[in-house]
């Protein structure tokens, strides 16, 4: 929940002295992944709450899952397929939108992005 790539490593460096000698498996295998843990520094500010989430798939399939074992064997392939796809576009309508959609045409355009705001060329050059 830092504020920034510089405090987040800061934070993580932190959690590495107070665990590595405990838990040295884990913190490994957690440093190992760092960059991909912080990755989302480098998408808008806006988006973090959604990419920090990791309940999205479970609870997105939850109900197809639960119904899909209900009427299993009692319906052909395609039946099943069309159900599964109904009751997805039903929970769609439950689901969290995605704040600030405006800026994933500057992500998908390969925008830079440090913390979570655009850094542009000329702020470098001033710089």
């Amino acid at each position: 929940m830092a504020e920034g790539r510089v405090d987040a490593e800061q934070v993580f460096d932190a959690f590495e002295e107070r665990f590595g000698a405990k838990y040295p498996k884990a913190v490994a295998c957690l440093s190992k992944d760092r960059d991909a843990l912080l990755a989302f520094y480098d998408f808008p500010a806006e988006h973090w709450s959604h990419i920090r989430t990791t309940n999205v798939t479970p609870s997105s399939f939850a109900t197809i899952r639960h119904r899909t074992r209900q009427a299993k064997g009692c319906v052909t392939r395609n039946t099943m397929l069309t159900m599964i796809c109904k009751m997805g576009l039903c929970a769609e309508d439950s689901w969290r939108k995605l704040r600030s959609f405006r800026h994933l045409a500057k992500v998908i355009g390969g925008v830079k992005l440090k913390d979570g705001i655009e850094v542009n060329e000329d702020d470098k050059a001033a710089a």
